[in-house]
């Protein structure tokens, strides 16, 4: 199975103003934020759409400026049946970004870890029936999406008081394909076995990687490009999209290494994100999507 991409034809709020049709489409958003959408329903994961963190760290060593713009405005994205997040950091539970894009789609939930249910309510400003919670080794069916949640480890592999993970990777099943978000991680034990288990056959993993100046500073890490690749490969799924860059000049690595790497990559078929493309799996047989 390979990716596609194709040069989005119109502005991302116009194509978003429209419903999802049936064959798998994905949109990057920036960092980790991403629209899935198929089979009739369309999903939003991680969006990072304002400058609320420019504003929160105004005037510090890491201030958060954006590199890129928001490629769409949280209100235009339309036809929403699901937002989901992945852990409580603002870059992918944002109160800049939520209120208006649940206000939009009066019909969606949200789905957060249970670790991060009460700062997913005060942040979306939703009501308490429009939030579901989720933790690892979880399903939720969502009538059209299926919701598979697994571990993930921003650093480590961190539990609140009750035992709930506070980071996941949600596999979201949707449009005839699975596509795992593998939230912000870093490699683990059991990892491999875990992901393999899920039989995705796409992963959106990250590849902004870690340092010890970044660590030394409170900004914890992911997977460099390289390992990102080699869980894609170790857990045999045969499509990858690498993101997570190219948003916060503290935080990012070299687009053009991240796309030499992907063109040099045979298994998994793999790309950079780009905001101006859509993405969906073709079958290498057939060359048609699946």
């Amino acid at each position: 199975m390979r990716l596609t991409e194709t040069p989005l034809p119109a502005p991302l709020a116009q194509i978003l103003a429209q419903p999802p049709g049936g064959a798998l489409r994905l949109f990057w958003l920036g960092q980790a934020g991403f629209v899935i959408e198929g089979g009739g329903r369309r999903a939003v994961i991680d969006p990072y759409l304002s400058d609320s963190l420019a504003q929160k760290y105004r005037g510090t060593r890491f201030a958060h400026l954006r590199m890129m713009p928001a490629p769409v405005a949280p209100g235009a994205i339309r036809h929403v049946d699901l937002v989901l997040a992945t852990h409580a950091h603002t870059d992918h539970l944002d109160p800049g970004t939520l209120p208006a894009l649940l206000a939009a789609n009066a019909g969606a939930a949200l789905i957060a870890p249970r670790a991060a249910l009460a700062t997913a309510l005060e942040r979306s400003g939703i009501a308490r029936q429009r939030l579901r919670g989720i933790d690892a080794g979880e399903v939720l069916d969502c009538g059209g999406i299926t919701v598979t949640a697994t571990r993930a480890a921003h650093e480590d592999l961190a539990r609140d008081e009750a035992g709930h993970h506070r980071f996941l990777g949600l596999m979201l099943t949707m449009g005839g394909a699975r596509v795992f978000h593998s939230g912000d991680t870093i490699p683990f034990a059991g990892q491999i076995d875990e992901v393999r288990a899920l039989r995705a056959d796409l992963a959106l993993l990250p590849v902004n990687g870690r340092d010890a100046t970044r660590a030394g500073n409170g900004v914890p890490g992911n997977l460099d490009m390289a390992e990102a690749l080699d869980l894609a490969r170790a857990a045999a799924i045969p499509a990858m999209i690498a993101h997570h860059f190219d948003l916060f000049d503290f935080n990012t690595a070299p687009r053009p290494r991240i796309e030499a790497m992907a063109r040099a990559s045979r298994a998994p078929h793999a790309l950079a994100a780009r905001a101006d493309m859509s993405y969906g799996l073709a079958s290498q047989a057939t060359g048609q999507i699946p």
